[in-house]
């Protein structure tokens, strides 16, 4: 986040894109859409587009990873090449393996893992279209499709950000306020204790500022949870019809 910009980002207390400072961008999510994996999910947040499908659980090869009390709960996120607008180059880089790394242990933090002792739980987060806040949308994706799967877990996992954009504290940053803003701040809730998965912060902000904006993106997390629960609960209805 550079903070600094000709651009402007806040202009008679609207954001670039309409929306008021608590205001999520829109959100549609669909679940059983890749037929060969066991759960699946697909998610528009904003611009955002990303595909979610799970593999598992089944036994974990090289048999020297296996952990005779759990499962491995592993997540590859990975942004395809088309997904930006200057065109991204193919495989892992060090961002790629950093949010991999924290979605999987975002993940593992709910899934029953216990139930499936030397075995692994592969979920595969693809990132189609990029506009900010890929990571919220790439976790809520992948708890969606471990539900699709049947995956017993505690609860979802529901993710959102909140940010600093022109001095004032706003919820769910797009592409230009990600770019240009000074914090932007994504965390991943467990819903029903309301215990946090994920919590990060790019960009710096005051005790206070900071308060506001972990309790903004809260909201936010709360907010997507309902969208999740309602879209499982819709497909559930449409497979007993």
């Amino acid at each position: 986040m550079s903070g600094k910009s000709n651009v402007v980002l806040i202009k008679d207390g609207k954001r670039l894109d309409g929306r008021k400072f608590d205001e999520l961008r829109d959100i549609k999510m669909e679940v059983g859409v890749l037929p060969r994996a066991q759960g699946s999910s697909y998610l528009e947040w904003g611009k955002n587009k990303v595909m979610a499908g799970v593999y598992g659980p089944r036994k974990l090869h090289p048999m020297f990873l296996q952990n005779p009390t759990k499962a491995l709960v592993r997540c590859v996120y990975n942004m395809a090449p088309f997904s930006v607008e200057d065109r991204k180059r193919p495989g892992p880089d060090r961002r790629s393996v950093e949010i991999s790394k924290i979605c999987s242990e975002a993940l593992d933090s709910v899934v029953l893992s216990e139930r499936f002792p030397n075995a692994v739980i592969d979920i595969f987060v693809e990132i189609l279209q990029a506009d900010a806040g890929t990571r919220c949308a790439g976790l809520t994706a992948a708890s969606m499709a471990l539900a699709d799967a049947g995956i017993p877990m505690k609860d979802l996992i529901a993710s959102c950000a909140a940010g600093k954009v022109e001095g004032e504290i706003v919820l769910d940053l797009m592409k230009e306020e990600d770019n240009y803003g000074e914090c932007d701040l994504p965390i991943a809730i467990i819903p029903r204790k309301k215990e946090f998965a994920l919590l990060q912060m790019d960009g710096k902000l005051s005790r206070q500022e900071y308060s506001k904006a972990l309790n903004l993106a809260m909201d936010g997390c709360l907010k997507v949870y309902e969208i999740q629960k309602q879209t499982l609960i819709d497909s559930a209805k449409v497979e007993a019809n």
